[in-house]
């Protein structure tokens, strides 16, 4: 296998369709939340959830998650806005990127909580059923970084290394022939090896009750917290640690607890797709009943006239008249 000497950035991340722009960061989000609707979608029927929920639900959580995103990304990185010469009109435009997953995640759960429960159904297998789709859409979604040509890690000389055009450069960097760590493609290959990785351990260990969203959140902090140690964009530090780290750590604990803690609580449970008292009626039931109904009929009838009763039927005149 021959190795690239470096990986060229595209040279436009949006094109026109007449005065329509089309851009590249836009397109890979849509794309990654269609393959995670359609993940979820057969993941979700297949443990007996109703057919129309992912759509629904799907609907409620790219609309949170989008806004949580944003919020995010402008607390984590504000100076774009708020800073000397930033620009808070510049908050709204999100296809110029700046979503950040953590707040994408908050979001996105908020909003299927409440979308869950309007319909009557536990988020906890619902949840479970997305986590697959989450890393499939996050892996997407790091094109559009790609073709933006932001959050790139610092200088290599690995043979992937990647080419970012001056106009894009962190201040400082200006040799042209720099080229930097192609973190996006890093997060990219981290995602979806652990799709495959979560696949086997919800098979493996018969993971139910939520907790296969709570291993995803696990594995993905662990990738990210050495991804978020390669970057070199402006970002929030605490304690001369980016901020992205201290988040995932703390929520990569907090996963673990809450895996460990529903483990023990819900040990030898069967999971309910309902909440109580929401779950349909059962297709034929009222057939049984009336079928039950019926037939208590017949016996009324059959202990009425002795028909089916051998013992009970009088014996003819003439056998009468012969006995003794």
């Amino acid at each position: 296998m021959i190795l690239p000497a470096s990986i060229p950035s595209p040279s436009q991340a949006e094109w026109f369709l007449g005065p329509f722009p089309l851009r590249a960061y836009a397109l890979a989000i849509g794309l990654g939340i269609v393959a995670a609707w359609w993940i979820l979608d057969r993941r979700y029927t297949a443990k007996g959830g109703p057919r129309d929920t992912a759509i629904d639900v799907a609907l409620w959580m790219v609309l949170f998650g989008i806004v949580g995103a944003r919020i995010y990304h402008v607390i984590s990185s504000p100076d774009a806005y708020f800073g000397e010469n930033g620009n808070p009109a510049r908050i709204i435009e999100i296809w110029n990127g700046g979503l950040g997953i953590w707040g994408a995640i908050a979001g996105g759960a908020v909003g299927a909580a409440i979308a869950m429960r309007r319909r009557g159904l536990r988020l906890a297998p619902f949840a479970d059923a997305l986590a697959p789709g989450l890393l499939v859409a996050q892996a997407i979604g790091r094109l559009g970084n790609y073709f933006n040509q932001e959050l790139y890690g610092a200088p290599t000389t690995l043979p992937w290394g990647l080419e970012i055009d001056a106009a894009h450069r962190v201040a400082g960097y200006t040799d042209p022939n720099l080229l930097f760590h192609p973190t996006f493609l890093y997060e990219m290959v981290w995602n979806l090896a652990m799709v495959g990785v979560l696949l086997w351990a919800e098979r493996r260990f018969r993971l139910r009750h939520g907790r296969v969203m709570w291993l995803y959140v696990m594995l993905y902090t662990l990738g990210r917290v050495w991804i978020e140690y390669l970057r070199i964009d402006t970002a929030e530090t605490v304690l001369g640690v980016r901020l992205n780290v201290w988040t995932s750590v703390l929520v990569f604990l907090l996963a673990l607890a809450i895996f460990v803690r529903i483990g023990r609580r819900t040990r030898g449970q069967e999971e309910e797709i309902w909440l109580p008292g929401h779950a349909p009626a059962e297709e034929g039931t009222d057939a049984v009943e009336n079928d039950d109904a019926t037939s208590a009929e017949g016996d009324d009838d059959d202990a009425t006239t002795g028909d089916g009763d051998d013992d009970a039927t009088p014996a003819p005149a003439e056998d009468r008249r012969g006995e003794g």
